[in-house]
């Protein structure tokens, strides 16, 4: 239990540099940011990426690593509709 709930303290503390460094925010609704977190902590654990949990894995490696968080959509996500898909970043 305290593995996993340190795991999601650095998956936070991840996402909060990612979103600093774009000059973004997280989710403040605690309870979507937290299933969002959690989501990433277990894809990662499950599959040992940190997949995009509001997206479908094919099971492809190589065609899955586009939903690796942060995705290859979320940065024109973010610009043209002010949040990523997950709820995860906003600008």
């Amino acid at each position: 239990m305290t593995e996993e709930i340190n795991a999601e303290d650095d998956m936070l503390k991840w996402a909060k540099g990612y979103a600093k460094k774009h000059n973004w925010s997280l989710n403040t609704d605690e309870k979507q940011l937290t299933t969002v977190i959690k989501g990433l902590v277990r894809n990662k654990t499950k599959f040992g990426k940190p997949y995009c949990p509001c997206r479908l894995r094919t099971g492809d490696e190589e065609k899955d690593r586009a939903i690796e968080c942060p995705c290859v959509y979320h940065k024109e996500e973010v610009a043209t509709q002010g949040h990523c898909h997950c709820h995860l970043y906003f600008k």
